[in-house]
């Protein structure tokens, strides 16, 4: 995501995943869904590092901030504070 949006051309599936930076803009990561795995997951895939969640997360993640007013604090961070929240479009 850059500057609050998803980059539309991209579909985010293993082949065409969505290209994003992580945040403070250090290190870009590739996301994607794979709707074949068991249970269904969100693939985040920074340099060698592979993160995987449930699929679900996302409606999880949206639902939770709609609930706290768009924004939350999600961890603490020496070095920026302003750097630990997102935001629910």
């Amino acid at each position: 995501m850059r500057d609050g949006k998803w980059a539309r051309h991209e579909s985010g599936t293993k082949q065409n995943p969505w290209n994003l930076e992580t945040p403070p803009v250090t290190s870009k990561c590739q996301v994607y869904r794979d709707e074949s795995a068991n249970p269904p997951t969100l693939v985040i895939q920074v340099g060698k590092t592979e993160l995987r969640y449930h699929l679900g997360c996302l409606e999880d993640l949206h639902a939770m901030l709609k609930a706290h007013g768009d924004w939350m604090p999600l961890a603490e961070v020496e070095e920026n504070p302003r750097n630990n929240r997102i935001r629910a479009k």
